[in-house]
This record gives C-alpha cells, structure tokens and sequence, in this order.
C-alpha cells in the first residue's frame, strides 16, 4: 500500500460553538506553536515538559496552562499523540520491524510501547499492518492526510467501527469553508478528544457544501464529535478541513441531538490523527449515508 503525503494549510485560530458563529480570531500564543515544532522535530527523543518550558524561556507551569489553552490538551498527551501518529504510519507505509518503530517514535521499551499501542488503538502494532487497516484509515496530519474509498466506507458501514451500539441518533448540520468547493464529509463520534482508535458510531456524505448528516445506533454517553472532509481540486492535490466541537454531546438513551459543525482550514495546534473504521463487527447499525456515484477519494 502507497499513501502519498500532501501538504496542509495553517489557519488562525478560533472557538466554534453549536449553532453560533464563529467568534473573532484570535493570535496563537508563539510559544505553544514553537513547542508543538519542537514536538514535532525531536519526538523521538526523550522530552520532558521542563525541556519544552525552557525551550520557550517560561516556568512549567505556565506552559503547560498556555499550551492547555491553546491545544485543549496537555503537552504530555499531545507529544503521545504525535508518537502514536508516528507509529501508526510507520506500520502502515514501512517494512521497519516494530521493534526498529519503538526505537523511531521515543519510547525504549517494545512491551511498554506494545501495551501502551493495544491500550490506546484496540488492536496490537502487528494487527495493525492488516490491509484493511490501511484502506479504511482516517489520517489528518501536516505531512499524512487520507480518507478511504467510497467503496471501503460503504463495506465499513455495515458495522461500527467498535463493539459499541446504541439507541441515540445525532443530526449534524456540516457546513464547509467558503470556496473550498465540494467535499466528501466523514462524521465520527469519540470516547476522546485526539481518538486513537475507532468511533462509536460515524456518517458522511459525498460531494456537499452542506449538507445533513444522521448518525444512528449511538450509544449512551458523551462524545467527541469530529468532522473530516477533502474537497476536490481539480487535477491538483484535494484539499482537507475538519471540524469539532467544544466539549462533549451527551446522548442519552433514544436521545436525539441537532447540532451544526462549520468546517476550517486545520490549524497549527490540531493534533495528527489517524484511526481506522477496520476491526468492527457486522451490523445494520451505521450505513453510510452517501450516494453510490460518488468517491471518497483515497490521498494515494
């Protein structure tokens, strides 16, 4: 499997909430982007949060408040976040050993980064090199961006992407940038707010600006909700934007929730992420909801 790698472009930050718009832009704080390139340049070195505090000439404490602000995470969990993104790509696109990929993503240990991979993925390192992981991966990062075939989706949609079903349905009203032209739109729902595996239930549609997605067979509890959509560019390289909401949508049970998500330009604190709609059992639960003629196009 070839997924070739495009770049993506930085956008200022803002806060969207449901059915409002958008709020005044905001400058990013310099020393939470300088931490996150430095992230990104030496993760596979030994980082400690005192390194990155005084790469940026600030106490720890305040660094970690700005950069929690800025990212809605910690410093720690986003560097696992970029090493996890790391590993998963490595799996997926080398022939490294995964003892070689432990060495190249910062941890020192094989059994310490296998239980921590399981825990966080669902599936082992080596479960994760089957085929099917990759042509249903969902890839989101500066250098590795990626949504599987309509084909792959359509078979991913007999079955959710975990063991979880429900009896919630959740409505979301997607809306993409102005002039971004037609995108294919991916919705999935997460038990965390930078998903390392799978979501509890997911929708998308092919060839919108808006368009209204339902999400059936949701199960009781809060979610993350996250949006990821590529957006045709004629014979040049398509085009990503996401979307996500601030904290979490409570579903309760035969619960239903309307919800609007504008889409953006990915901007400089996302996290990467990558997951996959592989390893689900077979149900009616989570069809997808697109039209047959149209592709979701691979980044490959």
């Amino acid at each position: 499997m070839q997924l070739r790698t495009v770049a993506m472009a930085a956008n200022e930050k803002g806060v969207t909430e449901p059915g409002r718009p958008p709020e005044p832009a905001s400058p990013l704080q310099p020393a939470v982007l300088q931490a996150i390139t430095a992230m990104h340049a030496r993760y596979f070195d030994p980082i400690t949060l005192g390194d990155l505090a005084a790469e940026v000439f600030v106490s720890p404490f305040h660094f970690s408040r700005i950069f929690t602000k800025a990212t809605g995470v910690t410093p720690g969990r986003y560097l696992t976040a970029i090493r996890l993104f790391e590993a998963k790509r490595l799996l997926l696109t080398t022939s490294l050993t995964v003892s070689d990929i432990v060495c190249s993503v910062g941890y020192s240990s094989v059994g310490t980064f296998t239980s921590r991979f399981t825990r966080a993925v669902g599936m082992t390192p080596t479960q994760y090199r089957d085929p099917e992981v990759g042509e249903l991966l969902v890839a989101l990062a500066p250098h590795f961006q990626r949504l599987p075939t309509l084909e792959a989706l359509h078979s991913a949609g007999m079955g959710s992407a975990t063991m979880r079903s429900g009896t919630g349905t959740i409505s979301v009203r997607v809306e993409t940038p102005r002039g971004a032209g037609p995108a294919s739109v991916l919705i999935g729902l997460f038990a965390e707010s930078i998903p390392q595996c799978g979501p509890v239930a997911f929708g998308g549609r092919a060839n919108v600006l808006s368009a209204d997605i339902e999400i059936q067979n949701v199960p009781e509890g809060r979610w993350t909700v996250i949006g990821v959509a590529e957006h045709a560019a004629g014979t040049a390289a398509s085009t990503f934007s996401m979307g996500t909401l601030p904290g979490r949508v409570d579903i309760t049970r035969y619960g239903r929730v309307h919800l609007r998500m504008p889409m953006r330009a990915p901007r400089p604190t996302d996290a990467p992420m990558a997951i996959t709609l592989a390893g689900g059992p077979s149900s009616a639960g989570n069809r997808m909801t697109m039209p047959a003629p149209e592709y979701l196009r691979a980044v490959a």
